[in-house]
């Protein structure tokens, strides 16, 4: 295992450029509002069997979070700076937490959904009259007028609400893709779709390229109008930003003794553990960061986790971690365990990407 100093050289943004960063995320957690609303608004005729349906869909157990969860960029940012280039494959992140390598990944692969044709008098052309583009804010928008006119229909506007608003992390200006549109019409076939990869590949995107350019903007911008103006560099992070939150959380036990309280109960994923009230302060943050702070190589399951449906195939075709106790396992990825539940049928275990050249930092 590579350990301090052998990590520096690793780093993409070497120690000394580090710099103060303010992120602007966006997964709208805190609209998950909408949700509630949207089931409740259901005509009377067809509201317990909508909500049925959606309570035991791929993404109900987000309608068990805690609501008053703080999202921390200051965190966030510190993670990004962490960021190493390693060997692993190209669709996972390595970050030097303390003297330690702690490993951020996914594997699975995502299956063929072109087959699926746009239904006649469908979601798409009664509430979006057939346009060929429907962006998210349209989307919000139909979600809290809140009419709904055929059964199911609240059933599936909110799940490509839950998918697109919250967990992709996109732009309200983005599109909704009208090969989801499709899906959602079959509702099992869209329960069944394998969303922790999707997600993930589209989050781990937006994760790696947060910081591209930022440190060159940085320091221009020093040079133009002085090194104290305006220190702190603004940017945005696309994907699951909540995910990558909990991670830290996860992996740096001294992050959830002082900014977290973690629920004593059995719920799963481990996004719900978690209540996040307090916002961390710079200082006490730097203070955790900058030590030889303990951190976990990765997460462990709990034995509950390793028989849960959503760790099927995943064991197998997971990575060896290395335990507190100092012995191997099979360790699924974080992302999957921190977001999609156990009403979730995941995919094939078979990695995707290959893998890559060991990516040292060039010599400058």
């Amino acid at each position: 295992m590579q350990m301090g100093s052998e990590l520096k050289d690793l780093l993409k943004t070497p120690e000394d450029e580090w710099y103060d960063g303010k992120i602007t995320r966006h997964d709208h957690f805190s609209d998950l509002k909408d949700i509630d609303v949207a089931l409740n608004s259901v005509p009377e005729q067809f509201k317990v069997e909508d909500r049925r349906w959606y309570t035991e869909s791929c993404f109900s157990h987000f309608l068990r979070m805690d609501r008053g969860m703080k999202f921390s960029g200051c965190i966030v940012h510190r993670l990004l700076l962490r960021e190493l280039y390693h060997d692993g494959l190209d669709d996972e992140m390595r970050f030097m937490l303390g003297p330690r390598s702690v490993r951020f990944s996914k594997f699975g692969v995502i299956p063929d959904t072109t087959r699926y044709e746009m239904v006649r008098n469908g979601i798409h052309q009664r509430y979006f009259n057939g346009v060929d583009e429907v962006d998210n804010e349209q989307l919000r928008v139909v979600l809290r007028i809140g009419v709904f006119e055929e059964q199911y229909d609240a059933v599936k506007l909110c799940l490509l609400y839950m998918l697109n608003w919250i967990l992709m992390g996109l732009d309200e200006r983005e599109k909704v893709p009208l090969w989801q549109i499709r899906l959602v019409e079959d509702l099992d076939a869209f329960d069944a779709f394998p969303w922790g990869v999707h997600v993930y590949r589209q989050s781990i995107i937006g994760f790696k390229h947060a910081l591209n350019g930022r440190r060159v903007r940085y320091e221009r911008r020093q040079q133009e109008k002085g090194i104290d103006v305006n220190t702190v560099e603004k940017y945005n992070i696309y994907g699951l930003a909540h995910a990558l939150l909990v991670f830290a959380y996860e992996v740096i036990p001294e992050l959830g003794t002082q900014f977290g309280t973690r629920r004593r109960i059995e719920l799963s994923p481990r996004m719900l553990k978690w209540q996040l009230h307090k916002q961390p302060m710079s200082d006490k943050l730097d203070k955790i960061f900058l030590a030889r702070m303990f951190a976990r190589t990765a997460l462990v399951p709990t034995a509950a986790e390793r028989v849960a449906r959503y760790y099927e195939g995943i064991n197998e075709g997971g990575s060896l971690y290395m335990a507190a106790d100092g012995h191997e396992g099979s360790i699924p990825d974080p992302l999957y365990r921190t977001t999609i539940g156990p009403n979730h049928t995941e995919g094939s275990d078979q990695e995707f990407g290959g893998r890559s050249p060991l990516r040292h930092r060039p010599d400058t």
